[in-house]
Formats: C-alpha cells, structure tokens, sequence
C-alpha cells in the first residue's frame, strides 16, 4: 500500500513569468527605479575614482572627454534625476510626519524635499563656481 507524500511548498507557489513587470504600468516604473540605482551607483563610483585621482588630472583629462563616459553620463543624468524624483514622491509614504492627531499633508512632506534639493544645488553651484 503506497502512502501519499504531502504537498512540498514548492507545490503551493504558483510559477511567476519572467515578464510579471512588463503587465502592469505600475510594476513597470517601479522596476525603472529599480535600473536607476544601477546608473546611480556607477556614477557615484566614478566620482569616487574621480576624486582619488584628482593629482593626476592631465592623465585622467583624456578618460573624462571619451564618447564612452560621455554617452555613460548623458544616461545616467536623467536616471539620477528620475530616481530623485520618485524617491522624493515616495518619501511621504515611508515618512509619516504627525502633528498632534492630524498627519502632515504628503505633498508638504514632499515639497520640503524639493526646496531642500534645490537650496542644496544652488550652494554646490556657487562653491564650484568660485573655483573655476
């Protein structure tokens, strides 16, 4: 007499398409933003690179004029400021502000990231500008 095996739960799961992203509008930006941190973080490398061989700039001069690293940073640009951008959209959800027993209006929490971003931008540009 043959007894039967319980249901392993790899049994329960049901299999998910390799294009579960593409079916929704949702799941496809989120996804997006999910490939931004790829250029985000080979940009923030490269800067790193960048400021570690800041001496030997001569020699560094010829990599930051290449089409390559050129085609790589017109990329990455609109993927940072798209990352920013959706990151500073979803900072109301993840930072729930409270005051007293009403919650802080999202768009507030928000556009307080917005004015700090564009306060920030403004001081970095005028501290690089000194410089040149």
């Amino acid at each position: 007499m043959k007894t039967e095996q319980p249901n392993r739960s790899s049994d329960l799961v049901r299999p998910i398409p390799l294009n579960w992203w593409l079916k929704k509008k949702s799941y496809f930006l989120f996804m997006v933003r999910e490939l931004t941190c790829v250029f985000v973080g080979g940009y923030a490398l490269f800067l790193l690179v960048l400021a570690v061989n800041l001496k030997k700039m001569s020699a560094f001069s010829d990599v930051l004029h290449s089409p390559l690293l050129i085609t790589f940073q017109v990329i990455a640009l609109p993927m940072a400021i798209y990352h920013s951008i959706t990151w500073f959209n979803l900072t109301p959800k993840v930072m729930v502000v409270w005051r007293g027993e009403d919650k802080v209006d999202p768009r507030i929490i928000a556009g307080a990231n917005y004015v700090a971003c564009l306060i920030i931008s403004i001081v970095i540009l005028c501290i690089a500008s000194r410089f040149r």
